[in-house]
C-alpha cells in the first residue's frame, strides 16, 4: 500500500511537472535592432563618433608635431652640441609619453562617455520588455541574439511600438 502511495504520488509529481512545462511561456526580442533604431541610441551614437573624432583631430596633431621635431632633430643632430642633443632626446620622449597618454586617457574617456550614454537607453528598453512580456502573458523574454533558434514568439515590434517608434 506504502509502495502505491510512492508510485501514485510520483506520477502526479511527473504529471504536474509536465503540466508546468507545457504552459511556460518563452518569447524573444531582437535588442539589436531594437536599439539601433531607437532616435535615442541614433542621438548616442553620433555623440560619441563626434566625440572621438575630436580625439583623433588632437592625437594627430599631436603626432604630426612628434613626426616634425624627430625629423628636424635629426637633421640638426651633427650642428649641436652634446648637451642640446640630450635635452631634445627627453623632449621627444616626453612628447612621445604625452602622446601615449593623451591616447590612453582619450579611449577611457569615450567608453565612459558611450557607458553614461547607452546606460539609460538599455534600462529604457529592459523596461519596456518587462512591460510588454507582462502585459501578453510570457513568464520570459530573451534577447534573439542568445538563441540558436528563436521559432517563437516575437515581441521586438511591440517592444518597438511600446517605445514609441
Amino acid at each position: 500500500m506504502k509502495q502505491l502511495k510512492t508510485l501514485l504520488l510520483a506520477a502526479v509529481l511527473f504529471f504536474g511537472a509536465n503540466q508546468v512545462n507545457a504552459q511556460t511561456k518563452i518569447a524573444h526580442v531582437n535588442v539589436e535592432d531594437i536599439m539601433a533604431k531607437m532616435p535615442a541610441f541614433i542621438d548616442a551614437q553620433k555623440q560619441i563618433e563626434k566625440l572621438g573624432q575630436t580625439y583623433e583631430t588632437e592625437f594627430t596633431t599631436m603626432r604630426n608635431e612628434y613626426q616634425a621635431k624627430i625629423q628636424k632633430y635629426s637633421a640638426e643632430v651633427d650642428q649641436v652640441s652634446e648637451t642640446i642633443n640630450k635635452d631634445r632626446q627627453k623632449e621627444v620622449e616626453d612628447l612621445e609619453k604625452r602622446i601615449q597618454e593623451y591616447g590612453q586617457n582619450a579611449q577611457n574617456e569615450l567608453q565612459q562617455k558611450r557607458m553614461d550614454l547607452l546606460k539609460p537607453i538599455q534600462l529604457k528598453i529592459k523596461a519596456s520588455i518587462e512591460k510588454v512580456g507582462k502585459a501578453k502573458g510570457f513568464q520570459y523574454v530573451a534577447d534573439v541574439a542568445s538563441f540558436i533558434l528563436a521559432d517563437g514568439t516575437d515581441l521586438t515590434a511591440d517592444v518597438k511600438k511600446d517605445l514609441g517608434f
